[in-house]
């Protein structure tokens, strides 16, 4: 899909941006709204709380860096999923990087926007499991191959049933964008 130059979204609204580990999601925030990379905390822009799963690793990285990658992951995972919901009860409108895959995360975080008199929408980026993984040794971060795979395996019925028309429950709307739509895109609206 080409969303043109932005998208739009009601406020107070939770845009959750999923697609498989590498598919860019750090990438087109980064893009879209100044990130460098080296944050520990949410940022606020224009409006909007931007929360990248980067900002809950650069915050551990200090206390857990003796540690093997794969014990500090559940900090990391349970930080950045605790920052989008007090975002969210906060009453902010909020971007924020996920994985997608996790049918239950995302059924707590619609149910947390909608307390709030917000939605739950989905930026899914939609790339090959060739380019995904292509971008995770471009920025030194990759996931084992048997928990790629496992992405891959719930990731392509999430995107071929958003691609048919059929809703995408909790979502309230769900866009889907290939790479070149995400690199077109110039900004996300909450109006």
């Amino acid at each position: 899909m080409d969303p043109g130059p932005a998208l739009r979204y009601p406020a107070g609204s939770l845009v959750l941006v999923a697609g498989l580990p590498g598919a860019g999601k750090s990438t087109l925030l980064d893009r879209l709204y100044g990130l460098h990379g080296d944050e520990t905390a949410p940022v606020p822009a224009g409006g909007v709380l931007v929360i990248d799963s980067r900002q809950s690793r650069n915050w551990w990285a200090r206390f857990l860096r003796p540690l093997p990658p794969r014990l500090r992951t559940p900090f990391v995972h349970a930080t950045h999923v605790w920052r989008i919901g007090r975002a969210i009860l906060a009453g902010h409108a909020v971007v924020a990087h996920t994985r997608g895959t996790w049918p239950h995360i995302l059924h707590l975080f619609a149910w947390l926007a909608r307390r709030r008199g917000g939605r739950l929408h989905l930026i899914l980026l939609d790339v090959a499991p060739e380019t995904a993984r292509a971008g995770q040794y471009a920025r030194g971060r990759t996931v084992t191959s048997a928990t790629f795979n496992r992405h891959c395996r719930r990731w392509r019925p999430l995107v071929d049933r958003a691609r048919g028309g059929d809703p995408l429950p909790p979502a309230a709307g769900v866009t889907v964008l290939d790479r070149t739509a995400a690199d077109k895109l110039q900004a996300i609206h909450f109006t």
